[in-house]
C-alpha cells in the first residue's frame, strides 16, 4: 500500500551570535524546534521512556542534551518502544532557544550527541522543524517490522533480532489472517489487558505484509505492519496471533474472532521483544 508523505519546509536554525541587543541589554530569546532521527538496539534498554533507575533511550538521550545545553530538556519521541525492541527510524523532537544553539552547527551537534550517548543508539540526522513541531502528535502513521527466523536451524547472525520459528510457516494462511486486522478497529484484544483500561482501543492498522528475505545468509520472514498508532505490545500479540496461523494451530478466520472477543486472553501470545524494530515515521 503507497503511503502520501506531506512534506514541509523546514525553517533554519539560526545562531544567537550577533542577535540585537534589546535596550536592557539582553539578547531576544527565540525558540526553535529541532528532531533527532535515532537508532538504537533495544537490548540493553529498559524501553525508551525515562525511568528512575534505569537504562532507557530517553533517559541516556536526555543526559546528553543536559550535558550538551547546561540544562535540562524534555523530549517527545514518536513511539514508546517496550525494553528489548529496536529502532531504525525512531524521532524525538524537543526545544531549544538562541542561547542553546550559539556557536553550534547541527552536524556539530550530532557528532556531540553520538558522542555522549550509549554505544547501543546513534543519532541519525539533526534537523530543524516547525516550531512546536512534535514528534508524537504531527505523526501520520508509525510503521514496525518484526523479524522471524524461519530456517531449520537456529540464528547465528540475526540470533538477537529475530524469533526462531522452525517448522515452516503457511504465509498465505497469515496473508489471510491479517486481513482481518486491516482497517479501524477495536484492537484491545492484542494489547496489554492493563494498559487498556480505560483508555480508547481504537486503531487504523494499513498494511500487514509479509517479506521474505535473507540476511548473512538466514532466511527471515519480515512482517511489516503500519498503521496510525499502536497500543502497548499490538505488533507483538498480532505477529505472535499470525504465527499460530502460520503454523496450522488455528484458522485463518480464528484472527477475526479473536478481534471480536475484545479480550487479550484470546489471542496469541506475546511475539519476544528482540525481533521487532520501529522502523519508520511518517509526517
Amino acid at each position: 500500500m503507497t503511503q502520501t508523505i506531506r512534506h514541509t519546509e523546514p525553517r533554519p536554525v539560526e545562531s544567537a551570535v550577533g542577535a540585537p541587543a534589546t535596550a536592557d541589554g539582553e539578547r531576544p530569546m527565540r525558540e526553535h524546534t529541532l528532531a533527532l532521527t535515532l537508532s538504537y538496539n533495544g537490548a540493553p534498554f529498559s524501553g525508551f521512556a525515562r525511568q528512575p533507575g534505569q537504562l532507557t533511550v530517553q533517559g541516556d538521550v536526555e543526559a546528553a542534551l543536559e550535558l550538551l545545553f547546561r540544562r535540562p530538556i524534555d523530549t517527545t519521541c514518536a513511539g514508546r518502544t517496550d525494553a528489548g525492541v529496536h529502532a531504525l527510524g525512531q524521532v524525538v523532537s524537543f526545544d531549544v532557544d538562541d542561547v542553546d544553539l550559539a556557536g553550534r552547527s547541527l552536524p556539530s551537534l550530532r557528532r556531540s550527541l553520538n558522542a555522549l550517548t550509549n554505544d547501543a543508539i546513534t543519532v541519525r540526522e539533526v534537523e530543524p522543524k516547525q516550531k512546536g513541531f512534535s514528534a508524537r502528535f504531527d505523526a501520520q502513521a508509525r510503521e514496525y517490522h518484526y523479524h522471524l527466523c524461519v530456517d531449520s536451524t537456529a540464528p547465528i547472525f540475526m540470533k538477537d533480532f529475530s524469533w526462531f520459528v522452525p517448522g515452516g510457516l503457511d504465509v498465505s494462511a497469515m496473508e489471510a489472517g491479517a486481513q482481518h486486522l486491516l482497517g479501524e478497529h477495536d484492537f484491545k484484544s492484542f494489547c496489554m489487558a492493563a494498559s487498556a483500561v480505560g483508555k480508547p482501543t481504537n486503531r487504523n492498522v494499513r498494511e500487514i505484509s509479509f517479506h521474505p528475505e535473507t540476511v548473512l545468509g538466514e532466511n527471515i520472514l519480515a512482517i511489516k505492519v503500519v498503521g496510525n498508532a499502536f497500543l502497548h505490545s499490538m505488533v507483538r500479540t498480532i505477529v505472535g496471533t499470525l504465527v499460530m496461523v502460520g503454523k496450522g494451530q488455528r484458522p485463518s478466520s480464528w484472527v477475526g474472532e479473536v478481534l471480536e472477543a475484545r479480550d487479550r486472553q484470546a489471542a496469541g501470545e506475546n511475539a519476544p521483544a528482540q525481533g521487532l524494530v520501529f522502523w519508520r515515521v511518517i509526517y
